[in-house]
């Protein structure tokens, strides 16, 4: 990662830039060594957020900017660099062209002039023929700073010892080709891996190597102390001194390396649904199985006949349910040995296992097969679109977390018949702001007579570093929610998974006697946002009798709970009450904001089967000023 110091100018670059320029621009940039000075604290890092080239999004070190310029803008500077070779100079000058362009809303590569800002965040592309754009930004007036004490432009370079031994972007294509010839891979979902290949980067670092991915242009900001570190002094990542693999051998360990770390996760995952207690949970869970068990067995008409597939089977309770309300077929896989062979034992001893081989004849209709929906072709032959209805229980926190509707995705793909039903066949995430109470602050503040709220509080220093599962009171809620991301299932693309949305959250309405509502002047404090998940079954596929399975503060708690984040500050919100000082920053008491925008990001990390957040806030006060904070950056695994 690249550091938070602030540079001085190499000579070598001034002078360069002097004679580039000529003595105007000398003039006016003579006191960049101040610039630098000033801005320093006593711990010699800069006080001056990194602010986005794209957005108001404001970042501690230019590393995590970069990296969320990639994810989320589809602007790649450390490959644009590489590809067109540019210097100091030529990358300066690209910032401020970028910069510069973004201030026009103007497409920064193809040039093209949107209507508003939003417009051209929803038009950013990638960028195909770099070297045909280079000249854009190849001018001289792109040495003036086009943001004032921008501190991205004196660091940006800061990491470029050691930068021979990175892979060229040929080397990375090279890679790319490769990746995509593994055919055998132990991994959920083959294709996410093919997309995903090209955002694999081998970055030197302190000795080691990160590996980046991305599984879709619209990943989630990707927090670099969370990826994945393969040791240099194990296995070698590169087999040159600059960088280039130097045989079939040095690609092939690379990918001996992921398929170890996929497989390791893999076997930590389904390892733990080995175990009983978590079955006896999910089993317990009386909302879950209440939805699923109204869904099949109060819609005969779908069931009677049909060819069932329950991707992840665990005990094979949904696929008992299909068997019982009258299946002819029912297929449960289930990739945990220990759970398949239990599974198989509960189908037979309730008389319904369907084996014909050998002495023993079992007539029932239910078969178990052990392994990875991605892998059950080498243990058993399903004639490609045959299955009628596709059952799962794939939801995990906050709905994505464990990844599995990848491969409930791939099941659909495979074998549902066109028209297929498949359960449940929609899936939405909720936000809501919560308030002090949905915080551990309250329970510190009096124990046993003792104030002990410094410990409440630093606990909630900390709640803002990771996401928290546990169950909020609907009463600590101080926003009305928000839907942040629907899916329908049958349509869905595997890379949909991958999603950024903006929402923004208001305070609750007070509801008067006389039904209406009215604004409050009252101050309210958001400490941070809750997310939960709903999946519906609709009358599309569940003519008899719908369902939904929900996860909301407002329904009776379920085992997923709900998942919280926390902001780095509480908000000050108040809906009908004016700011009293403009002076103060909004989100402050004396300056209360009336809504808060989010812009979230939930993507597939790189650590398998987890996922990363990322939650840029802003406040927007009753005159729409606007105040932005640091984006925040989750993993949840």
């Amino acid at each position: 990662m690249a550091s938070n110091e602030p540079t001085e100018l190499s000579k070598a670059e001034k002078s360069v830039i002097e004679q580039e320029s000529g003595s105007d621009f000398e003039e006016e940039n003579e006191d960049w060594d101040d610039w630098g000075e000033d801005d320093d604290n006593e711990d010699g890092e800069s006080d001056k957020p990194f602010v986005c080239l794209f957005s108001d999004s404001q970042f501690s070190s230019c590393c995590e900017l970069f990296e969320h310029c990639r994810l989320i803008h589809k602007f790649d500077f450390d490959v644009i660099r590489k590809e067109l070779g540019l210097d100091f100079y030529g990358s300066f000058k690209l910032i401020n062209y970028v910069r510069s362009q973004v201030a026009e809303n103007r497409c920064w590569s193809c040039g093209l002039a949107c209507q508003s800002h939003q417009d051209l965040q929803n038009h950013l592309h990638e960028t195909v023929k770099l070297k045909d754009i280079k000249p854009l930004w190849d001018d001289e007036k792109y040495l003036k700073p086009v943001m004032q004490d921008d501190p991205l432009l004196y660091s940006f370079n800061d990491d470029e010892e050691g930068e021979d031994n990175h892979m060229t972007p040929d080397d990375q294509e090279e890679l790319v080709r490769y990746l995509r010839n593994i055919d055998e891979m132990c991994i959920e979902d083959t294709d996410t891996l093919k997309k995903s290949a090209h955002g694999y980067g081998f970055l030197e670092q302190n000795g080691a190597k990160e590996v980046a991915s991305s599984s879709s242009s619209h990943e989630n900001v990707g927090n670099s102390s969370k990826m994945e570190m393969l040791n240099g002094d194990s296995e070698e990542l590169v087999g040159s001194s600059n960088g280039k693999p130097s045989d079939k051998h040095s690609k092939a360990s690379i990918m001996n390396l992921l398929d170890k770390d996929i497989k390791k996760a893999n076997e930590n995952y389904f390892g733990a649904y080995s175990s009983f207690g978590i079955h006896r949970e999910m089993i317990s869970d009386k909302v879950r199985m209440s939805a699923y068990s109204q869904a099949i067995l109060k819609n005969p008409s779908l069931m009677t006949g049909a060819v069932v597939m329950d991707v992840g089977c665990g005990t094979g309770i949904l696929s008992l349910f299909a068997a019982k309300t009258g299946a002819s077929r029912v297929i449960a896989i289930e990739a945990s040995e220990k759970m398949a062979s239990v599974a198989t034992q509960i189908a037979k001893e309730n008389g319904l296992w369907r084996c014909t081989e050998g002495n023993n004849q079992y007539t029932g209709v239910m078969e178990v097969v052990q392994g990875m929906v991605e892998e059950i072709d080498k243990s058993i032959q399903i004639e490609p679109h045959s299955v009628d209805v596709l059952l799962s229980e794939w939801m995990g926190y906050c709905l994505l977390y464990e990844t599995m509707l990848s491969s409930v995705l791939f099941a659909r793909d495979k074998w549902l018949k066109p028209g297929g039903a498949i359960l449940p066949d929609t899936a939405s995430i909720y936000a809501a702001g919560f308030g002090r109470g949905g915080t551990s602050i309250p329970f510190w503040e009096e124990v046993y007579g003792f104030n002990m709220s410094c410990v409440g509080k630093e606990l909630v220093q900390d709640a803002a570093k990771f996401p928290i599962v546990d169950v909020v009171d609907e009463k600590d809620l101080v926003t009305d929610a928000v839907l942040l991301q629907a899916f329908d299932l049958t349509t869905m693309k595997p890379d949909e998974v991958d999603f950024t949305a903006s929402i923004e959250l208001e305070p609750k309405s007070i509801r008067l006697a006389n039904k209406s509502t009215e604004l409050s002047s009252e101050t309210t404090w958001c400490y941070g946002v809750v997310l939960w998940f709903d999946t519906g079954f609709t009358p599309r596929f569940c003519k008899e009798t719908t369902s939904l399975l929900s996860t909301s503060p407002y329904t009776p708690k379920t085992h997923w709970s709900q998942t919280i984040f926390t902001f780095n500050e509480p908000i000050a919100m108040a809906p009908g009450k004016p700011c009293a000082d403009k002076s103060t920053a909004v989100g402050t008491d004396a300056c209360p904001a009336s809504r808060i925008h989010l812009r979230i990001s939930i993507a597939r990390a790189v650590e398998h089967r987890s996922i990363d957040i990322s939650i840029e806030t802003s406040g927007v006060d009753l005159d729409g000023r606007k105040r932005c904070w640091p984006v925040q950056m989750f993993n949840l695994s």
